[in-house]
């Protein structure tokens, strides 16, 4: 087995072609009894299919791609066979699929598993956290001659090969002007799934060029003005894409010294610009069609679409690349509004959490947090502090408020602070919870709500106007050393939160508190806590609801004291090990991504 990491870049092919050559070449050289099995054919069949699935991925999914080769010996009836794997990590996006009937021939970024499915045995979509993984299954010869029925499976398995990879010849102006009407919807179809679901500016201006070179144009170009405009800001040549790409660093080149000028009344339609004079297109000419792209009413950038001579505007071309460049415009607008969003999650997410967590003496701790996405502000909470100036007193706390987004996040950066003030005074873990649930129903909240909607409104989010209730779950409890360092006494309270666990050194779990009503739903609830004594070797788990409610399927991870059976494996383990024990289990359990924030926090008596 061989594998390589390739960058999300259009060499990448290229350099997965290679990659498969030379491993089939080593294993050859090696002397592998697989490697008898490998012909011409398997060399070009393999080289074609990573060569496909490398850009598919590069294109629809644009992050760094992982390649795997094995060889799989005989099992049952099955031949002895060479599988190949290329991973991505945008697991949301869909492999591309083309239908048979395309009407211009194989487009330039892939002909998707129309060739895979043509080529291979057999082949699959494998979803795991964060990574997608299409795999093919190519059958090894083994030697021996192939019947003639079989010999006329390859022959015809080749000539459709040979009608996907086949380009379509250029169309003379009668067939595009037909094509640009007949087959617009379909390509305009075709733009906004593919241009759907992509957060990045840079990466839609890359589509963008690709979808329309060579099919509607020579070249393109894609500026993007700054998002905080003013004076001095000029628009950034964000991809220039063209049908010959050793003329693309010429042609930027050029563009780069002259930024076009729209008239403010080109706002959709295309208006006709110089053709750029280069080394290579001196004395050419051609028809420039530029395009303003707005998104409610707001300008984002420039398209330039670049027509060689012999091919003229039509109107009804000009007019499909408009509607294009709308949706073009649709999403970028989309991705820097994702964008903002993120980054006020993001600047919001590190005044939630604390930035160290403190080390208790006589414990060995870890914790792990996974927030969700990186485009909404998990309710998700913890924190590990001293409780008196002293150090004869140490305070843990994990919660989580109902909801996300920026109200929920408010109400965890009050929540967060009130515990340790209330700590700091001397009250008691019973005494913390019956004044956090004071506050939480208090109309002094509301501030804080009016603020939340403040920041949703910055990075473009749409609220609820009906009132929305401050529930929090939270388990809180505090930390005093044993007389002789003999262990902690431990003393806790869970509100509404899924209860702490206790390992102790002998295998056996147990709940180590009491279910208790949520903070912030009823007035005058009386909270009470329970006290015990972490021995050495005894570990006690705290986790959130992200870990309980994992799903698979029907399932949750704690159906039958789920998480108590994988607690009891973990006699013997640090608190790193228990931690990432129960990370992994939480994984595993389901394939699809985490839907909650994850947080844990493993406290081990030493």
């Amino acid at each position: 087995m061989v594998r390589t990491s390739l960058p999300g870049n259009p060499l990448s092919p290229s350099a997965a072609r290679r990659f498969v050559r030379a491993a089939l070449a080593d294993w050859t050289a090696l002397g592998l009894p697989a490697a008898t099995g490998f012909t011409d054919q398997l060399a070009d069949d393999s080289v074609l299919i990573a060569s496909e699935l490398v850009t598919n991925a590069v294109v629809h999914a644009g992050t760094t791609v992982e390649m795997l080769l094995r060889l799989e010996g005989a099992a049952g009836d099955e031949q002895p066979a060479l599988v190949i794997e290329v991973s991505d990590h945008h697991p949301s996006r869909e492999v591309r699929s083309d239908p048979e009937d395309h009407q211009d021939g194989a487009p330039e970024y892939g002909r998707g598993l129309r060739l895979v499915s043509t080529l291979a045995e057999a082949w699959g979509i494998t979803y795991r956290t964060g990574l997608k993984t299409v795999w093919t299954r190519l059958p090894l010869d083994g030697g021996d001659p192939q019947p003639a029925a079989d010999s006329d499976r390859r022959l015809r398995r080749g000539l459709r090969a040979a009608e996907i990879l086949a380009p379509a010849p250029r169309r003379t102006q009668g067939e595009e002007r037909e094509w640009s009407s007949s087959g617009a919807l379909s390509f305009l179809a075709e733009a906004s799934e593919l241009l759907a679901g992509q957060f990045d500016e840079d990466m839609i201006a890359a589509l963008a060029g690709q979808l329309l070179v060579p099919r509607l144009g020579d070249w393109c170009a894609v500026w993007l003005d700054p998002e905080a405009g003013g004076p001095g800001r000029r628009p950034r040549l964000s991809r220039v894409w063209h049908a010959h790409e050793s003329r693309i660093d010429e042609l930027r080149a050029v563009l780069e010294k002259d930024p076009p000028q729209l008239p403010e009344s080109a706002r959709g339609g295309a208006v006709t610009l110089e053709w750029p004079v280069t080394d290579g297109t001196a004395g050419a000419e051609g028809t420039v069609l530029g395009y303003r792209l707005l998104a409610a009413g707001r300008p984002l950038g420039t398209l330039l679409l670049g027509r060689a001579a012999g091919r003229r505007a039509h109107e009804e071309v000009a007019a499909l690349v408009g509607d294009f460049a709308r949706r073009v415009a649709l999403a970028i607008g989309a991705a820097r509004q994702y964008t903002r969003q993120a980054t006020i999650s993001r600047v919001l997410q590190r005044g939630l959490l604390p930035s160290s967590v403190a080390e208790i003496p006589g414990m060995d701790s870890a914790l792990v947090y996974e927030p969700r996405g990186e485009g909404v502000a998990g309710g998700d909470f913890y924190d590990v502090f001293p409780g008196d100036s002293a150090g004869g007193r140490w305070c843990f706390a994990l919660g989580d408020v109902q909801g996300s987004g920026p109200e929920a996040a408010v109400v965890t950066g009050l929540a967060r602070p009130w515990l340790r003030l209330l700590a700091r005074e001397g009250y008691q873990v019973s005494e913390v919870l019956d004044r956090l649930n004071k506050l939480l129903l208090d109309d002094a909240m509301e501030t804080a709500e009016a603020a939340a909607r403040m920041v949703a409104v910055a990075g473009g989010q749409e609220l609820h106007e009906d009132p929305q209730s401050r529930f929090l779950s939270l388990l809180y409890g505090e930390l005093v050393p044993l007389p002789g360092g003999a262990g902690v006494r431990c003393t806790l309270a869970s509100a509404g939160h899924p209860l702490p666990l206790l390992l102790s050194p002998d295998g056996t779990v147990r709940a180590a508190a009491a279910p208790q009503m949520l903070l912030g739903v009823v007035e005058g609830v009386t909270y009470e806590s329970e006290t015990f004594d972490l021995l050495p070797g005894d570990t006690l788990l705290c986790v959130t609801d992200g870990v309980t409610e994992r799903r698979a399927g029907p399932r949750m991870f704690d159906d039958g004291d789920g998480l108590s059976a994988e607690l009891a494996g973990c006699t013997g383990l640090t608190a790193q090990g228990v931690a990432e024990r129960i990370k992994q289990a939480v994984y595993a359990f389901g394939v699809e991504p985490l839907d909650d924030d994850m947080a844990l926090l493993v406290l081990r008596a030493e």
